[in-house]
């Protein structure tokens, strides 16, 4: 279920693809288990590729909110997320509403757990906010039955060298040793917002292209935003996910490389903003507006 109500944020910090299991090879059955989708045309993740990126000055600044106007209370390890901040601008067609953040890794920090690269380069990790058209009303199985019904921002998340660095992602990961198996939950004080993660970002640059979801059933109706920043993280705060959290209980297999191998890009285009656009940052609401990001038991998995 996603409330519309809510007036506070729940943050999904470890999750199954798709309940397959949490290891890379996985992906490589997924088009014999979902066949509509996994191996179609448009599938994500994608390498993005910088030599045949498409200018597009259409991909203006973004217009976030609710994005800082609402406290992260609880953190839980179970699965999948939901609501309330809206998104528009950026070159979408129309307004979004907040639906899931989750986050991928790989093996520590020295590993590649990003879901997309670029030219070839893979980070540690990659956090998605996943938002539906807000005609949709958060409804995400009917909104993945549009080929733009579904909007995704990517974060890449780069390590440091530095040390429990930065305040907010230390304040997150504190509350791993307390969420260990699945449907552990716990609250969190003092409380962070969704913007506190990722506001050391210009997310006024970022690359474009029509994609799916990255776990079954591979859905293709992802307009996706990957931006060119990493967020950074220390190395020691990055570690953490895959040496603390497990599938199930405290005895089984840790959560590790729960990503989706690239796709091939086949016919697609990657747009980006022309060079000589400096882009403007985006405008964040400060309009007191409830986030939450609650359980969401729909079949689609998370992206």
């Amino acid at each position: 279920m996603i409330s519309h109500s809510a007036t506070a944020l729940e943050c999904l910090l470890s999750r199954q693809l798709s309940q397959i299991s949490s290891t890379v090879t996985d992906d490589t059955t997924w088009s014999t288990i979902a066949t509509q989708f996994c191996n179609g045309t448009r599938q994500s993740p994608i390498d993005i590729v910088s030599s045949n990126l498409q200018p597009d000055s259409s991909l203006t600044g973004f217009n976030l909110t609710g994005f800082n106007s609402s406290a992260l209370t609880k953190i839980t390890n179970t699965g999948k997320t939901g609501k309330e901040m809206r998104l528009a601008g950026g070159g979408l067609p129309g307004e979004y509403v907040g639906v899931q953040v989750h986050l991928h890794w790989g093996n520590k920090a020295s590993s590649p757990g990003s879901e997309h690269s670029v030219d070839g380069r893979r980070y540690p990790m990659e956090l998605h906010i996943v938002n539906t058209k807000s005609i949709y009303n958060g409804n995400l199985s009917v909104a993945a039955n549009d080929s733009e019904g579904l909007a995704a921002l990517g974060f890449f998340i780069e390590a440091t060298s530095e040390t429990d660095k930065p305040d907010s992602w230390k304040t997150l990961t504190s509350y791993l040793p307390k969420i260990i198996e699945k449907s552990n939950f716990a609250d969190i004080s003092p409380n962070i917002t969704v913007y506190d993660l990722i506001s050391a970002v210009n997310i006024s640059r970022y690359y474009r292209y029509l994609g799916s979801l990255t776990t079954p059933n591979c859905n293709e109706a992802v307009v996706w935003t990957v931006f060119k920043e990493p967020i950074k993280v220390s190395q020691n705060l990055i570690d953490l996910f895959s040496t603390t959290v497990h599938i199930n209980d405290s005895s089984s297999q840790l959560i590790i490389n729960n990503y989706r191998h690239v796709q091939a890009l086949n016919s697609r285009v990657v747009k980006t903003q022309p060079s000589s656009n400096t882009g403007t940052r985006c405008l964040i609401s400060l309009l007191s507006l409830g986030v939450m990001l609650i359980h969401a038991s729909q079949t689609l998995g998370s992206l």
